[in-house]
């Protein structure tokens, strides 16, 4: 991490995000939307979890970010088979010293991608648990601290579940937020194909992205989002609109503590995003459905009625009346 404290103002910090959003666009195309999601979680200090089919782009994205910008990135492959240790790391002995040595796991880095998270057990998947909630690792009693930024980026198929090991709701509690990726639009798709079979593919054009930004601007950005001025009023709304969640027909289980947390911090960030040091009530229901996606558990019956977590959202943020700012 560099050293050297970066300071910004509200319109540098616009143009900083802006030129990070152009360049993962270069190589992730028709996919603006699912950008910007990920940007704010990354500026408001979240993970992020990736649902989609494959070949949309979700490693590619990772992969995008993680070369626009000078710092740590690591992927691990999540399978039935991983460990634990094969994430955090383990001590191992050494017979010539007669001392036990570190050695590091990937989790030991900047941005963290965990490929297809739910193919692993949940022992390992609870590896991740401490490093996403404290940003630290332990090993052997041992607690080492991991430098900022940090954000686990983990991805999911929503389709192939055979094999698989779902989250559990502690760890998906961790999560900022849960994007799902959609396909392009029809003309996104046809630039696609047009780019994919000239000769060159998206994953070629990665690693000739230049790096627009540094850990440093990283921590700026997300210092001066915690500055965005937001009125009492709307701390009442974010709290009406997870505590409604806990009460509404058809929920098992609402949005907790951190839903609330997490929709002011990704509300500062979108407004900062936006050219604004001042929340308003648009900014809240737009991250909203990222927020409160994994963090409801609907009955069965709304299920079977093919209600799913997307309108209950929209019906849960059409029922409460948005503050006058």
């Amino acid at each position: 991490m560099n050293d050297n404290v970066t300071t910004l103002d509200t319109e540098q910090a616009f143009a900083a995000v802006n030129k990070l959003k152009q360049n993962i666009s270069q190589v992730l195309i028709g996919q603006d939307l699912v950008i910007e999601n990920v940007l704010t979680a990354l500026f408001a200090g979240g993970h992020i979890l990736l649902e989609g089919v494959p070949g949309l782009g979700k490693t590619l994205l990772v992969r995008a970010l993680a070369q626009s910008i000078n710092i740590d990135f690591a992927r691990v492959q999540f399978t039935p088979d991983l460990m634990p240790s094969d994430v955090i790391g383990h001590n191992l002995y050494d017979m010539k010293t007669g001392q036990f040595t570190t050695k590091k796991g990937p989790a030991f880095t900047n941005i963290l991608l965990a490929d297809e998270i739910n193919r692993a057990p949940a022992k390992t998947q609870s590896a991740l648990l401490e490093v996403m909630q404290e940003q630290q690792i332990t090993i052997d009693g041992n607690s080492v601290a991991i430098e900022s930024p940090f954000i686990v980026l983990a991805t999911q198929n929503p389709l192939d579940q055979e094999g698989t090991y779902p989250l559990p709701e502690a760890e998906l509690d961790r999560f900022m937020m849960k994007i799902e990726f959609g396909f392009p639009a029809f003309n996104d798709e046809v630039q696609l194909l047009k780019l994919n079979t000239g000769g060159q593919t998206n994953e070629q054009n990665v690693a000739e992205l230049e790096q627009v930004i540094d850990a440093s601007t990283i921590e700026a950005i997300k210092a001066l989002a915690n500055k965005v001025e937001v009125d009492e009023l709307l701390y009442k709304y974010a709290v009406d609109i997870v505590t409604a969640s806990r009460q509404w027909h058809g929920i098992l289980h609402g949005a907790g503590i951190r839903g609330s947390i997490n929709l002011l911090k990704a509300a500062k960030v979108n407004a900062l995003m936006h050219g604004r040091d001042y929340v308003i009530p648009d900014d809240i229901k737009l991250v909203a459905p990222n927020i409160l996606r994994h963090r409801l558990v609907l009955s069965a019956e709304l299920e079977l009625e093919g209600v799913d977590q997307e309108q209950v959202i929209a019906d849960l943020l059409n029922s409460i009346e948005a503050p006058r700012i």
